[in-house]
């Protein structure tokens, strides 16, 4: 693959365009909004710059990127492109109406995908002629930085394109994993746990933000704790992902969003973009100290983390993605210490379920349900 377009300027669009210049391919940007794409562009160039400066690359290397970069707004520069990447707002109408336009442009050998956190592979490609050329490839923000990229077939998406793909993007030096078409995919899928465990903690009276964080970083290493984490994503952000996948199961009870969000994002608190979430980050303002009572705090993990490798043994008990592709999504595309499932092994399957177990019995709802893959486990050893 030569030729990359990339479909949007925004953040995640550029992102991409400068993953795949740096990597040697010629890019075009197509942007409908004329502001945009030339700030855009003004912005990257300065990027460019700042790369030299700390010496990532040299004067000469930038230059060669600028001048494989074409930013347009036209659609038909895409006419001998090799890849396209859509990046735009999260609308199948508006999606549909891309794809339609480019495969009228676009060669017949051009393969098609999606940037796409929440809609799925099938239902944006459902408005080609030819949707076995399309496929989702999910990078996470900042793209130049975040190692993980998400690869999705759709169920109509031909094979060696997939594998092909998958291979490119390999070259490009991220992490590519191979992901089945369902509802956030692997990381937003399950990572859900992470906020939503940690939510119910709170609203329990078990502990406040501050314990709840602490616990996750003193006894996790994880670099956020959750609420810390909620509140640089941005509430309407997290809780609208949390939304979305809880529809599109069905109403799983695992998913369920939480009133505690939902009134920080009604209220505006939407968290470091607004200077409060669950945080006070205006000038002057004092951080709460967490209640570093270690018995408390080990509960708060334990517990979190138990809901987290449940999750992760779900993804893997329905073949959303292989076993090592699974723990290889979570480390590189939330930064996560350890891939679930083997810090499940490393802690005992067994601790894990009867933890699981515990809780199941004493709430009695379905969102504690261990997972079936991991009590035959348990059972056959």
């Amino acid at each position: 693959m030569k030729v990359v377009g990339v479909i949007g300027a925004g953040t995640m669009g550029i992102g991409i365009a400068q993953v795949a210049v740096q990597n040697n391919k010629q890019v075009i940007v197509i942007e409908a909004n004329e502001e945009v794409l030339n700030k855009s562009k003004h912005n990257l160039f300065k990027t460019f710059e700042k790369l030299v400066e700390k010496e990532k690359f040299t004067s000469e290397q930038v230059a060669i990127f600028k001048e494989a970069m074409i930013f347009t707004t036209d659609y038909h520069s895409l006419k001998n492109a090799d890849l396209v990447i859509e990046a735009i707002v999260e609308n199948l109408e508006i999606k549909h109406s891309v794809f339609k336009k480019l495969e009228e442009i676009v060669s017949n050998e051009c393969i098609l995908a999606s940037n796409t956190s929440s809609l799925s592979i099938a239902a944006i490609s459902s408005a080609l002629k030819n949707p076995s050329r399309f496929l989702g490839i999910h990078f996470f923000n900042p793209a130049p930085l975040m190692a993980l990229v998400e690869v999705i077939p759709g169920v109509q998406t031909n094979s060696e394109i997939t594998e092909n793909t998958k291979n490119e993007i390999l070259t490009w030096g991220k992490k590519a994993v191979l992901v089945k078409d369902t509802p956030g995919f692997i990381v937003n899928r399950v990572a859900r746990p992470f906020y939503g465990e940690a939510l119910r903690i709170y609203e329990e009276g078990i502990a406040d933000f501050a314990t709840i964080d602490w616990a996750m970083t003193h006894f996790g290493g994880f670099r956020m704790g959750p609420f810390t984490l909620m509140d640089y994503i941005g509430n309407d952000i997290n809780y609208t992902v949390t939304e979305t996948v809880f529809e599109a199961f069905y109403y799983d009870p695992r998913f369920k969003p939480s009133f505690t969000q939902k009134r920080h994002k009604e209220a505006g608190l939407l968290g470091r973009k607004t200077g409060k979430g669950y945080y006070d980050y205006s000038d002057g303002a004092l951080l709460p100290k967490p209640t570093e009572d270690e018995k408390l705090g080990k509960y708060i993990f334990d517990r979190i983390l138990a809901m987290l490798i449940n999750e992760a043994f779900d993804a893997l008990f329905m073949k959303v993605a292989s076993r090592e592709d699974v723990d290889t999504a979570m480390k590189f595309g939330v930064n996560y210490p350890k891939g679930l499932l083997a810090w499940a092994d490393e802690i005992g399957l067994e601790k894990v379920l009867l933890q699981l177990s515990d809780l199941f019995e004493e709430y009695g709802e379905d969102r504690y349900r261990p997972n079936p893959l991991l009590k035959r486990m348990v059972y056959k050893n």
